[in-house]
């Protein structure tokens, strides 16, 4: 198994990835369509961004990405293959994702998921500050939680 930088020719991988894991949880045609919309991985955003996949065998089972600016570090990517949920690689992807930003000037790491991502979070240690709107489905409510980086 390896935790590795994403490569640019990998867009199509990591979309099917994010599509497949947000479908997994039972969203209708509409929800999934605005999803693939907003949250498309392009070339240009593996370039400027960091962004991990997780692999075992060659194959990408998951990946992660962290968007930093001056004020904050926010955790924009976190899905992991439908078929590979609940066998620990998405702990792995965590437990890599705080030592890199233990590394950086990142204090804490702001995440907005989904209803039934959230437990993970919780179990990883990011407390919920809030629920905000979700881009994806005006009207419905999502959780915003916050994680500490110890250093």
């Amino acid at each position: 198994m390896v935790i590795r930088g994403a490569h640019i020719n990998e867009c199509e991988k990591l979309n099917s990835i994010a599509v497949n894991s947000e479908a997994f949880w039972g969203y209708d045609s509409a929800f999934m369509e605005s999803f693939k919309t907003l949250y498309n991985i392009t070339e240009e955003f593996i370039r400027d961004c960091a962004i991990y996949v997780v692999e075992e065998n060659e194959n990408i089972i998951g990946f992660y990405s962290i968007l930093t600016n001056s004020k904050e570090a926010s955790l924009e990517y976190f899905y992991i293959d439908p078929q590979y949920i609940g066998k620990g690689y998405g702990r792995l992807l965590w437990n890599h994702m705080i030592a890199i930003c233990s590394k950086g000037d990142i204090n804490h790491i702001v995440l907005v998921t989904s209803p039934q991502a959230k437990d993970f979070y919780i179990k990883m240690g990011a407390v919920q500050t809030e629920e905000v709107e979700s881009i994806v489905m005006k009207g419905r409510k999502i959780p915003k939680l916050v994680y500490g980086i110890d250093k």
